[in-house]
């Protein structure tokens, strides 16, 4: 299909594609059309996207014909077994466009594994402990490939909270815990702020060659203290304090895996290259902004 079927036109200076429109993508979008770009977001299901304004939504399949056209990228899908899936299905659209100017790939702190409490910055060599930290940092190398090219944006993300998902949910759902584990500290990044890095990143970026970013907030905190703020945000006792120990049995493979790497993640470098910080440096501010949200 080509790109005025998909009644795209002429394409503007800045036209951003977002592969994926999930909780993150979404708000990526949204933060794109604010900015001013042209916004392609594409899904498996279109039908199934909430409306965004001004983003128009096709089916992933159809992505490569708008690609002949977009100077951005931004990519937010986890690889599976079979690898990235943009480069699955798009990687020869990819290195064929020639009007791409920047590539963006949300990936995870997870590729620098387990560094027993340690802090990391954005020159750390990764250090992948699991299959899936390896599928990412594969998936990073994919993406580095057109580096030489154009300029590409690898952003490893910390633990995502905001609107919607954040411990405000659990606890009101009855199923959140307050795990205790001293000393497993780890940052967390608000929705929003990840938003934020990657428009700033796609403005504000070399003409060629490959950044690591580091998306996580400035102060790493356990994860009882957050469930333990948050409650108390709401107004309503915390949940019972359950030893690691005791709660790890009950937990799955995956919630074990996060459990057994420890690790804090230094971000100043990143919001420097950037020239943005963060709108939620802590948990304590994304919270109260959340529920002040809320209760507009």
């Amino acid at each position: 299909m080509s790109v005025e079927g998909l009644g795209l036109g002429a394409m503007q200076d800045t036209h951003l594609i977002v592969f994926g429109l999930g909780y993150t993508g979404a708000a990526i979008a949204r933060a794109a059309v604010a900015a001013g770009f042209a916004v392609t977001g594409t899904s498996r299901d279109p039908a199934g996207v909430s409306p965004i304004p001004g983003v128009r939504v096709i089916a992933f399949m159809e992505a490569g014909a708008v690609l002949e056209r977009a100077s951005h990228v931004v990519a937010t899908a986890p690889p599976g077994e079979a690898g990235d899936p943009v480069w699955a299905v798009h990687g020869a659209a990819l290195r064929a466009a020639q009007h791409l100017r920047w590539a963006g790939y949300l990936s995870t702190t997870g590729v620098y594994g387990d560094r027993k409490g340690g802090w990391v910055d954005e020159t750390t060599p990764v250090a992948p402990g699991s299959p899936r930290a390896v599928r990412r940092v594969l998936a990073e190398q994919a993406w580095l490939a057109l580096s030489g090219r154009i300029a590409v944006d690898l952003f490893r993300v910390a633990g995502i909270y905001g609107p919607g998902r954040s411990a405000f949910d659990d606890l009101r759902a009855g199923q959140a815990r307050r795990v205790s584990k001293p000393g497993h500290a780890f940052g967390r990044i608000h929705r929003d702020d990840i938003a934020g890095a990657v428009i700033a990143a796609a403005h504000n970026h070399p003409r060629t060659g490959g950044r690591v970013l580091h998306l996580s907030d400035d102060r790493p905190a356990e994860s009882a203290e957050v469930t333990q703020a948050a409650a108390e945000l709401l107004g309503i006792a915390p949940p019972p304090l359950v030893p690691y120990a005791e709660a790890a049995a009950g937990m799955s493979e995956m919630v074990r895996s996060f459990w057994a790497e420890n690790r804090k993640v230094a971000s100043a470098a990143t919001q420097s290259m950037l020239g943005y910080r963060w709108k939620y440096p802590d948990y304590r501010s994304g919270l109260a902004a959340i529920l002040a949200a809320e209760q507009v």
